[in-house]
């Protein structure tokens, strides 16, 4: 009977976690905003939380992939999942075994901007305000354009 009680609390309490963590080994940087890991024989895709970095065909596109490559290319990582999105990659924030928080770095050094559509976090607006005023990364450009309208602009093209 205790053993059976245990294991409801136990279930109980893995339950009332609101996140999944996982570690892996960074084998694929796709883009400055996703990349591969291997989670013990599993693959896994990895979209980070709350930033959106420059499209293929956006000044800073390669720049970002090879930011984030030089983070966590070849390293353990740990990923707190928020979510899957619809196509099918783990959605989290990420962070390298020195608790260096990947995602506020690409957003600092002005390599992704803050995607508020899904993420209301003080501290990659923040970071985001600071890339802004020291005009890191993209903030350069005179009038940068969001990844989420470039690919909106596309869209509207191809129709």
């Amino acid at each position: 009977m205790k053993l059976v009680l245990n294991l409801v609390v136990l279930i109980f309490v893995l339950s009332c976690t609101s996140h999944e963590e996982l570690e892996g080994h960074v084998v694929k940087v796709i883009d400055g905003d996703t990349f591969d890991m291997m989670v013990g024989t599993t693959k896994i895709r990895v979209r980070l939380f709350g930033i959106d970095s420059p499209e293929r065909g956006q000044p800073y596109n390669r720049k970002a992939k090879e930011f984030l490559d030089g983070l966590i290319a070849d390293k353990d990582v740990q990923v707190i999942v928020h979510n899957k999105d619809r196509y099918g990659r783990t959605v989290g924030e990420v962070y390298v075994t020195d608790n260096t928080f990947v995602n506020g770095e690409l957003v600092k050094a002005g390599f992704a901007w803050h995607f508020t559509r899904y993420s209301d976090d003080p501290e990659l607006a923040r970071l985001q305000e600071e890339a802004k005023r020291t005009k890191a990364g993209l903030w350069q450009e005179e009038n940068p354009i969001t990844p989420w309208e470039f690919r909106r602009r596309k869209s509207n093209k191809i129709q």
